[in-house]
């Protein structure tokens, strides 16, 4: 697994990098990246606020560390799910049940990742940049599979608009429990990804 937060029902038990990183998506989704100190996040996984220094050099490379790490993840855990598809909906279907775990598991990075991306340093800027692309290439290709009538542009409007749905989960999924909320996502994301093809 890359740097990102371990995965939820991991038997593995987590890291000190780990928990960090936990901790401070946490954090950093509740407080923004600059109203949170190195002081504050040692506090909340048990260590001085110096002590990060030894897994991290700063509070940037926490916050690379955590935006790469699940763009890596979600990008190759998307390409492995097409590979072993059997069919272009078998591969939809796979890729919403992906990234429906990701969005209601670790909804702390979705917003981290829409607030504070521009507070990366340029390399790791392009870097998640270039892995997201890549994924949303993942989505559109298959969409285009499912309806051949799709052009380039649309089937990456489509994929944009089926993460808008799924990452909705940071002010959606505290209404009902996991599973039901699971269950609405599958079936809105498989209907809007599907049109009139249903």
């Amino acid at each position: 697994m890359s740097a990102a937060t371990a995965r939820p029902g991991s038997a593995r038990p987590s890291s000190r990098r780990e928990d960090i990183l936990r901790e401070a998506a946490r954090l950093f989704a509740t407080h923004g990246f600059h109203g949170v100190s190195i002081e504050q996040l040692g506090a909340a996984v048990g260590i001085s606020g110096p002590g990060i220094y030894r897994h991290f050099p700063s509070k940037s490379a926490i916050l690379a560390a955590m935006l790469v790490g699940i763009s890596e993840r979600l990008h190759a855990d998307g390409a492995a799910a097409v590979r072993t598809s059997r069919t272009p909906h078998d591969a939809l279907e796979r890729l919403i049940t992906l990234h429906i775990a990701f969005a209601l598991d670790e909804p702390y990075l979705i917003t981290v990742q829409d607030r504070d991306l521009a507070n990366l340093p340029r390399p790791d800027d392009h870097r998640v940049r270039r892995l997201q692309r890549a994924y949303v290439e993942i989505w559109a290709s298959v969409l285009r599979q499912i309806d051949c009538r799709l052009g380039v542009a649309e089937s990456r409007a489509r994929a944009h608009a089926l993460f808008g749905l799924l990452n909705s989960t940071p002010h959606s999924a505290t209404e009902v429990d996991r599973e039901t909320m699971a269950g609405i996502l599958r079936d809105m994301s498989l209907r809007a990804a599907r049109g009139d093809d249903r």
